[in-house]
């Protein structure tokens, strides 16, 4: 039986096609160039799956239990990216142009989404003004010739009385 990286990806898993086209310098569709590129996209699907295993073991319920609102939606949106991204890259395996299909417009607008998460995030970050102290700052550090003259009064009016004693 004759395998080709192509089958690889729907049945067979990469390691195995690749350990069949070693054996066999005859069999092997694909540039020695690419070889590479095939052994990094291999992990990169190992880490993908490895991940995916990890979600999937907890349910949807439990991990949203133990989120803040803001940390739900930043799940849901990475969730909805992934998913769309491997579309992507599944239509780009078919030799469908993404850029011409309806997948790169939700792309976008989930995009959108993660900027306005973003926002909101950075926002929650952000340091508060306390109005108060800064007003009492700001009313401390200004000059005011008035209090200075008190100020040197009360000091002379001191300095006199502890002449006195």
């Amino acid at each position: 039986m004759e395998t080709s990286v192509g089958d690889c990806w729907i049945g067979l898993p990469l390691p195995v096609c690749m350990e069949m086209s070693e054996d066999d310098n005859n069999m092997e569709e694909y540039p020695t160039e690419i070889h590479d590129y095939l052994t990094a996209f291999e992990k990169s699907l190992g880490s993908v799956d490895e991940m995916l295993k990890t979600m999937m073991s907890v349910s949807r319920n439990e991990l949203l239990q133990k989120l803040d609102p803001l940390e739900q939606a930043k799940l849901d949106l990475v969730s909805v990216y992934t998913l769309n991204s491997m579309f992507w890259v599944y239509l780009a395996t078919q030799g469908i142009n993404p850029k011409e299909h309806p997948v790169k417009q939700e792309l976008e607008r989930i995009r959108t989404y993660m900027n306005k998460v973003k926002e909101i995030a950075d926002k929650k970050k952000a340091s508060k003004l306390d109005k108060g102290a800064a007003s009492r700052f700001v009313k401390n550090a200004l000059w005011e010739p008035n209090a200075e003259k008190e100020h040197t009064s009360k000091t002379s009016a001191k300095g006199k009385k502890q002449q006195r004693d």
